[in-house]
């Protein structure tokens, strides 16, 4: 069988502002599902209102392939403004057993703030697993396929990757903002 676990996915991009500013950029958790392909909606989740360590939020997500779903999302490294992570679990069950430990995510996604020259330089990475998701489940269903699936799949998450870094650039470069 084909392993997807620690599979991932990174990019980098320099911001032409402050850690400070772009930190407040990236923890906006709304701010992907602005430009995200899949990636439509989140809201935080048990009172939180803004990111700390162990807050949760929900993440409303569609894909062509496999429709709709909802994820349930944990800060898991929070330290401010170098480093903000978290974990993504299957809280309803759509890819197996329904998820509420971090130890089973399907995914974390991190970025990471690193003051360079003028501004900042900003990294932003999803490393796959270890839990089911809903690529192991395509995997699963074609393993003849699987390093094409999986190729594929790595190759949408860098787009959204992208996309995201881009709009960050943009809102923390953009005058008067």
């Amino acid at each position: 069988m084909f392993d997807v676990e620690g599979r991932s996915s990174q990019s980098e991009i320099h911001v032409a502002a402050a850690p400070g500013r772009v930190w407040d950029a990236v923890t906006d958790i709304a701010l992907p599902a602005g430009v995200s392909p899949e990636l439509r909606g989140v809201e935080w989740l048990g009172g939180a209102t803004r990111p700390e360590e162990g807050a949760r939020f929900a993440g409303h997500n569609h894909h062509p392939a496999i429709g709709e779903w909802r994820t349930v999302s944990q800060i898991v490294e929070f330290t401010p403004p170098r480093v903000f992570a978290w974990a993504v679990m299957d809280a309803d069950g759509r890819f197996g057993p329904p998820v509420a430990d971090v130890a089973e995510r399907l995914a974390t996604w991190r970025f990471e703030l690193v003051p360079e020259g003028d501004g900042t330089r900003l990294r932003y990475c999803v490393r796959i697993g270890p839990g089911r998701s809903g690529l192991v489940m395509t995997v699963e269903r074609f393993p003849d396929k699987a390093q094409d699936i999986v190729a594929g799949r790595l190759r949408e998450l860098r787009a959204g990757i992208e996309a995201t870094l881009r709009a960050v650039k943009e809102r923390c470069e953009r005058p008067g903002s």
